[in-house]
Order: C-alpha cells, then structure tokens, then sequence
C-alpha cells in the first residue's frame, strides 16, 4: 500500500475513532483494526503506535470539555490516581508481553458488557450525581484493574471505565467522560516514554492518527457536549461501539 494511502486510511479511521473515545469509548477497535489489518502493522507495533492517537485524542477532548466549562477534576482524583498506577504497570507488561492471550478473556468480556449495557438503558441515562453503589473500600481496586487493563491494551478501557463509574458510582455519562479522558491522557503520555523506549511506536503512522484524533475528539467533546440530550447520543454511541467491538472480536466484522 502507498505510504500516503496508508496516511490518509490512518487519518480517516483515527478521526472516526476520536469521536467515539470523547463520547463513549472502544474507539481502539478502529484504530487497531486499521494498524493491523489495512496498513499490516505488527501487534506489538501496533500498540504501541495507537498510543500516539490516544494522547493526542486526550488532549482534544479536554480542551472541548475545559471549554465548556467542566475543567474541574481535583474531586475525582481517588478515580484517576489509581487508575493511573494500574496502567503504569500495564504498560510496563505490555511492552514485555504479547496481548494475544488475553483477548481470549477480552472477547468474554465484551459479550457481558454488551449484555450489562443492553438490559436496564436507563441505568446510562441520568444526568445528576445519584448515592454511589461502589464501597469506598473498592474504589481504589477495581481503578487500578481497569488502569491496568488500559495500561496493557488500550481497547475497550474506556467501557469499562464508564460501567464503573456511571453504573456504580452513579456519575452522569458526560461527568464520567471527562474523568475518563483526563486519567487516559495522563498514563497514555508515561505510555509514550515506554513504548518509544521499547522501539514499538511507529512515530509517522501515529502522529498522523493522533492529529485525526485530536481533531475528533475536539469536535465530539465541544459538540457533543453542548447538544440537548448528549447523555442519550453517548449512550447510543457506547452500544454501538460494543457492538463493532463483539463483532470484531469474534471474526464477523
């Protein structure tokens, strides 16, 4: 393939992908899906490089949300910290380890999510801060498990981020979305030093996505965030990002 079809193919799927993280997640399923199978990228390689998009993808949903006037985080920092230790150590066994044998529990894992999401909607739809479900004592666990998940593979974390912190922690989706992207764009930039350090980032491929990225999740965030309804529009976004996802997984997308 032409280096600048490859550009223009990584461009196109990343701008898509970005959208989706600032509003949902699971754009990685793109981005990945691009690397690998379009451009032909190794795995390794592969993870690496989407990070480059998922920093940059951070970064732009967050000045569209700061922009809007929800720039505010220092409350949700017992949500990012332990989230932010867990992908540390995420990363530094991703850049040691093939994922190959984890997206065998990957795959059961987004049939659930797609399962969880599907029964009670409304569940999703609130749209002020209700009495959490999740102990304080399980706060810190289940973010450092979700930290390390991101930390190791990227794809999905962001769903089930949300599932935690919307469904039992009882955040509204768009509050929920604005943790999600702060955390990821604070371990995603460790990311980058690791990854670079390990020689898994293809730094052309990656820098093209993240500008798409970066421009989509602007857009999506800024956007999104100011449109009647937009709890409903991520909600809709959410399931039909799982949705690809289940498909992908299992061979049939």
């Amino acid at each position: 393939m032409a280096a600048y079809l490859e550009l223009f193919i990584a461009f196109l799927g990343a701008f898509i992908a970005g959208g989706i993280n600032a509003l949902s997640g699971n754009g990685s399923v793109i981005t990945l899906s691009v690397l690998t199978e379009l451009i032909g990228l190794p795995g390794t390689l592969a993870n690496g490089t989407n990070r480059v998009g998922v920093f940059l993808n951070s970064i732009g949903s967050l000045i569209g949300f700061y922009r809007k006037g929800n720039s505010g985080m220092r409350s949700y920092v017992p949500y990012i910290l332990p989230v932010v230790i867990g992908a540390v150590a995420g990363i530094v066994v991703a850049t040691r380890v093939s994922n190959a044998q984890f997206m065998n529990v990957f795959r059961v894992l987004m049939v659930v999510m797609l399962f969880v999401i599907l029964v009670k909607p409304e569940k999703w739809l609130h749209t002020t801060s209700g009495k959490s479900l999740l102990p304080q004592w399980l706060t810190w666990p289940a973010m450092l498990l979700i930290g390390f998940y991101g930390g190791f593979i990227q794809m999905g974390m962001g769903i089930f981020f949300l599932a935690v912190t919307v469904l039992l922690a009882r955040l509204p989706m768009m509050e929920s979305n604005r943790i999600k992207v702060f955390a990821i764009g604070i371990y995603t930039g460790i990311s980058l030093l690791l990854f670079s350090s390990a020689n898994q980032i293809s730094w052309p491929i990656g820098l093209t996505m993240g500008a798409g990225q970066f421009i989509g999740g602007w857009m999506s965030a800024h956007y999104g965030s100011r449109m009647k309804g937009a709890e409903k529009l991520a909600y809709y976004v959410l399931v039909v990002a799982v949705v690809l996802s289940v498909l992908k997984l299992f061979g049939l997308f």
